[in-house]
């Protein structure tokens, strides 16, 4: 599989796979003549909707309390990751509880009329039912409610091109406002359980330790683990040292080309003595490295990595760490969102971010600019070269600000539009918290040293936007996605059970 850019993705993300039925009353088939097939047919139309974002596995009508223990045995077997009820025409509640008993995705029913308004003339007793769906659904919320069963409901038009022959009212609706917010909200539930899909079970490698003193980067593996469902494997710098050793110089020379093709190679900064032009070995030498990165994250079948090597009187080790930042670049843009300084929690951000195709670059609050009132973020680590604005630059860096080692640096920024920020932190309580913002990229100039950085204006100054942000105790890294996620990332986080805060 390849990106759209032509990078070969190490790992794609898995389907979503899409529980639906629809409900209805089994009274009605034999007293109004062609109800059940309309029905099924609004059935089918929302199953081809909710395939462009996953495997749909659609049980058809459940109509009685029988239909609805196999239908949520049917769905069991299939390990749907979230369940669409389609309340078609009124039902008993009685009827469609047994499936979520049964299967305990969570439940979105779907309250979608098929017309904007009935041909009151016209309509016959059968014709009313078809757009009845309103009806059972506060009586279904109740039944869910009172079994401790968690649910939304997504209320709306059915969006349809064409109006059915069987029907005496114009039922195109897809151009209304209040079809396509339906099928916003839905795309976002199908969206979100395709994370918690993801996330069941994705490998988060750690290499190395954390930066030493960051006590917001410190995480607690298990938490991680039991409220994700994510699986964090211990990595060595000899377990990268050992990839090292296997990588041939056909592989130093396809990671060269991929360099050349994704990246762009400056001078010496105008401003900055410690940022140079890359010089060639030290190029061969990030080609090697990131030849190493990818063979150990296939080794070792990783969905994403945090990172980090606090090296010592220039030993192999700390040589190796030099040549980190271009590799881990090319693996982010791979469907490996990597992490520096140890972050697993924003390693977590940065996966969800890509998982979901909207980017998730590693950022941190790099300077204000109260002149045009925005926020500076970025990061000396790697970039998510997907969302850049044009070619990414590579920098030769004579010293990693703060850091042991010296070596080739990215420095960019993400191309202008809107753009959201997922941050990730545990609390006091020791729980996941996520962190959402949204705001707007804006191109202007950067600094020339060899680091990542985007303006970004939110809805207030950066002096009340940081009024805002800081209490909610996030850690002092973020992702930053492209497009406006604020409540896409709200319903992930719903799906995870983790608190999620929008500022």
């Amino acid at each position: 599989m390849t990106s759209k850019n032509g990078l070969s993705i190490i790992k794609p993300v898995p389907k979503t796979r899409i529980g639906l039925y629809s409900a209805g009353l089994k009274a009605y088939w034999s007293q109004f003549e062609g109800l059940r097939d309309r029905l099924r047919q609004y059935g089918a139309f929302i199953e081809e909707k909710l395939s462009q974002y996953g495997e749909v596995f659609n049980y058809g009508l459940v109509d009685d309390e029988a239909e609805g223990r196999k239908a949520g045995e049917w769905l069991n077997a299939n390990n749907v990751d979230i369940v669409f009820c389609h309340s078609a025409t009124y039902f008993t509640s009685a009827s469609a509880l047994p499936v979520h008993q049964a299967c305990k995705a969570h439940v979105v029913i779907l309250n979608l009329q098929p017309t904007a308004a009935m041909n009151y003339a016209r309509t016959t007793t059968g014709e009313w039912l078809a757009h009845c769906g309103a009806c059972p659904v506060p009586e279904f919320c109740n039944a869910l409610g009172r079994a401790g069963i968690s649910f939304d409901v997504v209320n709306g038009l059915l969006g349809l091109e064409k109006t059915p022959e069987i029907s005496v009212a114009d039922e195109v609706t897809a151009h209304r406002p209040e079809a396509v917010k339906v099928w916003e909200k839905a795309s976002r539930f199908a969206r979100a359980a395709g994370v918690k899909r993801m996330l069941r079970g994705a490998r988060f490698g750690f290499l190395g330790g954390n930066y030493s003193g960051m006590l917001d980067m410190y995480s607690d593996f298990t938490v991680l683990q039991t409220q994700t469902g994510m699986h964090v494997e211990l990595l060595e710098m000899c377990d990268l040292n050992r990839s090292l050793q296997k990588i041939t110089d056909a592989e130093v020379s396809e990671k060269m080309d991929a360099i050349g093709k994704f990246f762009r190679i400056e001078g010496d900064s105008p401003a900055d003595p410690i940022a140079k032009k890359p010089d060639p070995e030290q190029l061969r030498w990030s080609a090697r490295v990131a030849a190493a990165q990818e063979r150990m994250a296939r080794e070792y079948d990783l969905d994403a990595l945090a990172y980090y090597y606090h090296g010592s009187d220039d030993n192999e080790y700390e040589r190796l760490q030099a040549g980190f930042i271009v590799g881990h670049s090319l693996l982010t843009a791979a469907g490996v969102p990597c992490a520096g300084e140890g972050d697993m929690k924003t390693a977590l951000a940065m996966k969800i971010c890509d998982s979901l195709g909207v980017g998730g670059s590693f950022s941190e609050i790099v300077a204000v600019d109260y002149n045009i009132g925005s926020i500076i973020l970025g990061h000396d680590g790697p970039f998510h070269i997907m969302i850049s604005d044009g070619k990414p630059v590579l920098r030769g860096m004579g010293v990693y600000h703060g850091k042991r080692g010296s070596g080739v640096s990215v420095e960019a920024n993400v191309a202008a539009g809107d753009v959201t920020l997922l941050g990730a932190a545990q609390t006091s309580e020791g729980k996941l918290r996520f962190i959402v913002s949204e705001g707007k990229a804006v191109k202007e100039e950067i600094l020339k040293i060899g680091n990542t950085q985007t303006h970004v204006i939110f809805d207030t100054d950066p002096d009340t936007y940081m009024d805002k942000w800081f209490p909610c105790e996030p850690t002092h890294h973020m992702a930053m996605s492209v497009g406006r996620n604020a409540e896409l990332f709200l319903t992930t986080a719903k799906l995870l059970g983790i608190e999620c805060l929008i500022v």
